[in-house]
């Protein structure tokens, strides 16, 4: 049937809408999208990052999910909401499109209100390993690559939800989400997952009928998930504080890091006393006679980010109150700044010649340089000045320009 010119006209070309793939219009039709009844859903698809790869996954998608398709189609075209989260998701990330593609029904996941907050999240984490209870912490009812399996899906869903929150500004009139808000977004999610991926460790590396030896173990967040500044791509620095630091204790920490890394995300406990060369585990006590004799002033300014994340929390929070007077210290030391720069200096140098003018991370006036130098002044002025004691680099901008240690501007342009 051949369309009226009015209709055809009201329909923008594949050129209009940006499209280069060859066969783009034939992908619309197959979608049903190459009418006038599809125009807003086109003009959206327009927008998304990549409106190639959008259109490429919507048609995997609707494949995957053959008579299912009609109720997402009819959901597209009524709910703008939805439109920008999905056409947003799928138009930046190869990664979530396969993930949507292999779980097609999980599109209704990103009609949810909002993102679920942090005892939300834990919950819904320990609920798929089916977690009970265990002390001071829980015992996961499933391990191994079931666990393992489990795990990783429930995670993706999350973090597709977020991802898709973030992103559907980019999409449709939807609101942007702050920078910080994104990172305490993923700094939950990634302690309510290493929550289950602790309660699978436990149920690995002690027998239901010995719980009650349980040693208490604490996980304790170092770096950007410590200062709650986790971006999509971090991995998560962690230590472990144990009593006693047994062979058990030992176990857990390392099927921990397993089952994260399998799971999640790299999990690295490189931080701790003598970096890898050093004990994986250690007691409270180890640990505050290495800060005491041992420890370099690099290692006091890696834990202005110490944070108790899972396990044992009371050991954690023992371990951050023995240390943290510590920190505050640390600047007293002999050729403190010196060694602060020089540090500084061995990471410039770590950098290979040819990536240093693209280093964003690492390389000269680059994220590294702002933390250095804001962590430079928190070690300084944040002896005498307790507003200063804040784990999360944005925060501490802030209240190093209220107290006026950094011009408001200065800091108002390293926020940005």
């Amino acid at each position: 049937m051949v369309r009226p010119p009015a209709a055809r006209s009201a329909v923008p070309s594949v050129g209009r809408l940006g499209l280069l793939e060859p066969d783009a219009g034939a992908l619309l039709t197959t979608l049903g999208w190459d009418n006038a009844d599809g125009v807003d859903v086109l003009w959206a698809l327009s927008r998304a990052p990549d409106a190639d790869l959008a259109l490429q996954t919507l048609v995997r998608l609707r494949h995957a999910l053959g008579a299912d398709w009609a109720e997402l189609d009819t959901a597209l075209r009524a709910d703008t909401r939805l439109r920008g989260r999905l056409f947003g998701l799928v138009g930046s990330s190869i990664a979530f499109a396969d993930h949507l593609v292999a779980d097609p029904a999980a599109w209704r996941l990103l009609r949810a209100e909002a993102m679920p907050h942090g005892d939300e999240l834990t919950a819904d984490m320990l609920a798929a390993v089916d977690a009970t209870p265990a002390g001071y912490t829980h015992r996961a009812g499933v391990t191994g690559v079931d666990a393992v399996a489990a795990l990783r899906k429930r995670y993706r869903d999350h973090l597709m939800l977020l991802a898709a929150l973030d992103l559907a500004a980019t999409v449709e009139n939807e609101p942007t989400m702050p920078y910080r808000r994104v990172a305490h977004a993923l700094t939950d999610l990634a302690d309510a997952a290493l929550a289950a991926a602790f309660a699978v460790a436990v149920a690995t590396a002690v027998p239901a009928d010995r719980v009650s030896e349980l040693p208490r173990v604490a996980v304790v967040a170092m770096g950007k998930c410590g200062g709650r500044e986790l971006n999509y791509v971090s991995d998560v620095d962690v230590v472990f504080v144990a009593e006693p630091a047994d062979d058990t204790a030992r176990r857990i920490a390392a099927e921990f890091m397993r089952i994260g890394k399998a799971a999640f995300f790299e999990v690295d406990a490189g931080l701790r006393p003598e970096g890898r060369q050093g004990a994986l585990v250690r007691t409270l006590d180890s640990h505050v006679v290495y800060y005491q004799r041992w420890a370099k002033t690099w290692e006091f300014q890696a834990l202005l980010k110490a944070r108790p994340m899972t396990g044992d929390m009371d050991l954690g929070r023992a371990y951050c109150e023995a240390l943290m007077p510590m920190v505050w210290k640390a600047s007293e030391r002999k050729d403190f700044v010196s060694e602060v720069q020089q540090m500084r200096t061995r990471v410039e140098n770590s950098i290979p010649e040819k990536l240093r003018d693209r280093e964003l991370k690492l390389g000269q006036g680059g994220l590294r340089d702002v933390e250095f130098a804001v962590q430079l002044l928190q070690l300084v002025h944040g002896r005498a000045d307790e507003s200063l004691r804040v784990p999360d680099t944005v925060e501490t901008l802030q209240a190093l320009a209220a107290g006026g240690y950094v011009g408001r501007e200065d800091a108002a342009n390293l926020t940005a």
